[in-house]
């Protein structure tokens, strides 16, 4: 049995990229400690998120952007060595900027993926991306997705069909925005989060590691609630609305032969049946 040891991190991350790497660097220490291999920061970890997903006219220049091959990515690769790290970035690529996320270890980049789904006004800051891709890392195959992506199943199951043993999400989720919850364990929108996760995980029967900001940033107060899921959906470890690091070890591939030996949701599709009246519109 080769088991893999995991961890989903809710954390508070700002502008200052100093302070982002020196947290990242914390992290992954602490990681490292307890032997995890593949660690996922959150969304938007080295330069913060956006302040604000109403379009309320408050200025904001919005998060540094970062090249794919430039230092900063580069140093990330550093502190991650023999680790596999998952952390989101603000991309720069031309003129364009993209909310991405990229997986990492000390030899370099291992995949990159741009969010493709941007709620409310995250488009006036970000290009959106185009395309759901699994590849293969030291810790199996890997499919990224970024905060709002997970909301669509044909986001995850995209990956799934590519080969994704584990999927791995990285999010700044924030509470409601209307009727908010005093306590953010009672926020519709973290219970929202967690079913996503819960979902996205038990019908593709595959391993599902959720990170999420924590704290507060501009007008978001973020619901944290960093998770490992196993392939029949159940929840193995969760930070709760805390900062703090969701911890899971597993057989990857013996949960993934027994979640799909009796009913195999990839297995036993049907895409011929999958059309509607107007499939012809977009």
């Amino acid at each position: 049995m080769t088991t893999l040891r995991m961890a989903a991190v809710a954390a508070e991350f700002g502008r200052d990229l100093e302070e982002d790497f020196a947290t990242a660097e914390r992290l992954i220490k602490e990681a490292r400690a307890e032997g995890v291999r593949l660690l996922a920061l959150p969304e938007a970890c080295l330069g913060g998120y956006l302040l604000s997903l109403d379009d309320d006219g408050e200025v904001d220049e919005g998060p540094p952007a970062l090249a794919l091959d430039g230092p900063e990515i580069r140093r990330l690769a550093c502190l991650a060595g023999d680790m596999t790290v998952v952390a989101g970035y603000c991309e720069a690529a031309g003129d364009a900027r993209y909310n991405s996320v990229v997986c990492v270890n000390g030899d370099g980049v291992l995949g990159n993926h741009r969010k493709v789904h941007q709620p409310l006004s995250e488009d006036a800051s970000y290009a959106s991306g185009d395309r759901f891709h699994a590849f293969d890392t030291p810790v199996g195959r890997i499919g990224m997705m970024i905060c709002y992506d997970k909301a669509f199943p044909e986001s995850a199951r995209a990956l799934a069909l590519d080969g994704a043993e584990i999927g791995v999400v990285v999010s700044a989720w924030p509470g409601s925005r209307t009727n908010a919850a005093t306590d953010l364990a009672d926020d519709r929108w973290k219970r929202r989060f967690d079913l996503f996760d819960r979902a996205r995980a038990l019908e593709n029967q595959i391993v599902w590691i959720s990170s999420n900001q924590a704290g507060a940033f501009g007008s978001l107060r973020f619901v944290g609630s960093a998770k490992v899921v196993d392939p029949g959906g159940e929840i193995l470890a969760d930070t709760g609305v805390e900062a703090g690091l969701a911890v899971a070890e597993l057989d990857v591939a013996q949960a993934l032969e027994t979640a799909r030996r009796s009913m195999g949701h990839l297995r036993d599709r049907r895409p011929e049946t999958y059309t509607y009246a107007g499939a012809s519109r977009t």
